[in-house]
């Protein structure tokens, strides 16, 4: 659409909202009909979203300060996004009005389903039971490879949405037989006064609380995240500045210090890292990874290699080698990591989970699906009565 037909379009707009005198006029200054009914069917979304932002998807947010009479600051994450009214956030979906800073996406969910605890993954947390796995709009990172990009890099305007308050939240999880909730599929840090109040009333009633995140997010509100958060995986994309920084829009050193507050405070934490062909691939800086969780994190932090397949940005990359994903997975044991797997290849018996004493499979899995446990309570091997670290009950 031309910049000039735009311009003639939000003037009629302005003056009027039945879709018959819109096209009207539209035609009077000359806009083609199928850019003129576009601009309306777009319009009457965003207006129908603002009815009900008003009701339940607008909450003041948190992490934000006053910057003069009308602008703000946001303070959740490393964006610090400075936003006038009117205007968004990176992630599309925090606004001001009036001098304060507004989340869009409060109780408004976009996706929910009922998932295996593995899919998440999570292998050392409830193994076979089901996550409660729920998402708004929105994501403060820009992967290129996103598989939710329809949802993660869209406003809430153009994604379906339901309310679903905190409280039917915590029913829903029960009443479908889920030991957990997942905040998954796009950001649960965008999305971080839902996650707050809800992951507060999941505690409530017994219910863990699990966030699959970037972990762009600065250190104040992280803490007090962690607060509510029993369990999370962690997107380590790379190990390398530049890749984080153009495939992304990360920055590593915060995705770090993320992992350690996460670590530090007790939360459960297990780390995901997807192997791009061609870019972030190199064994080198793969083994500068795995070095950095040792030492940081411990050697009994599971690391989870995921196979890449192409999607949205990089559809013209081919998938990962499984050759490559077995050597990543090679190298890592051999640095001393005790817990390593490889994901999104179900052919290929690298997801049960080993016994790092007597090398005997604790937790046979084949795919989503757990075929044998052989932990006692509290998470003992059953051969030899070493402890194997995680939730397990």
């Amino acid at each position: 659409m031309k910049e000039t037909d735009l311009k003639k379009l939000e003037t009629i707009w302005q003056k009027t909202f039945t879709r018959k005198d819109f096209l009207k006029k539209c035609l009077l200054a000359g806009v083609s009909i199928g850019a003129s009914t576009y601009f309306f069917d777009l319009a009457s979304k965003y207006k129908a979203f603002a009815a009900i932002g008003e009701k339940r998807g607008m909450r003041e947010a948190m992490f934000y300060e006053k910057m003069g009479d009308e602008a703000v600051k946001c303070l959740l994450c490393p964006n610090r996004c400075v936003l006038s009214n009117g205007q968004r956030g990176f992630c599309r979906v925090r606004e001001p009005a009036d001098g304060k800073l507004y989340t869009l996406v409060y109780e408004l969910v976009c996706s929910m389903h009922v998932d295996p605890i593995e899919k998440k993954p999570l292998f050392h947390v409830l193994p076979s039971s089901k996550a409660f796995s729920i998402a708004t709009a929105g994501c403060n990172s820009r992967c290129k490879f996103c598989q939710n990009w329809t949802i993660s890099q869209r406003p809430p305007e153009e994604t379906d949405n339901r309310i679903l308050s905190a409280g039917n939240l915590v029913s829903s999880a029960k009443n479908n037989g889920c030991k957990s909730i997942a905040y998954t599929y796009t950001e649960p840090i965008v999305f971080y006064e839902y996650v707050m109040n809800a992951g507060a009333a999941a505690k409530m009633n017994g219910i863990l609380n699990i966030i699959v995140t970037g972990g762009k997010i600065n250190p104040k509100p992280l803490k007090q995240l962690c607060a509510v958060t029993d369990a999370a995986n962690v997107d380590l994309k790379a190990f390398d500045e530049k890749y984080m920084k153009e495939v992304c829009a990360q920055d590593l050193g915060n995705i770090l210090q993320t992992l350690k507050i996460l670590k530090q405070n007790g939360v459960w934490v297990e780390i995901t890292n997807l192997i791009v062909p061609t870019l972030n691939d190199n064994m080198d800086t793969i083994r500068k990874m795995v070095r950095w969780i040792k030492s940081e994190l411990g050697a009994d932090v599971p690391l989870h290699f995921s196979r890449f397949w192409p999607q949205y940005k990089l559809r013209s990359l081919y998938p990962t080698p499984v050759e490559t994903l077995k050597e990543a997975r090679t190298l890592a044991m051999g640095e001393g990591l005790q817990y390593v797997y490889v994901g999104n290849v179900p052919e290929v018996d690298t997801e049960s989970t080993i016994c790092p004493r007597c090398k005997n499979v604790v937790i046979k899995r084949l795919g989503y699906r757990i075929e044998e446990i052989h932990l006692t309570t509290g998470g003992i091997c059953e051969f030899c009565g070493n402890k194997i670290p995680g939730i397990w009950g």
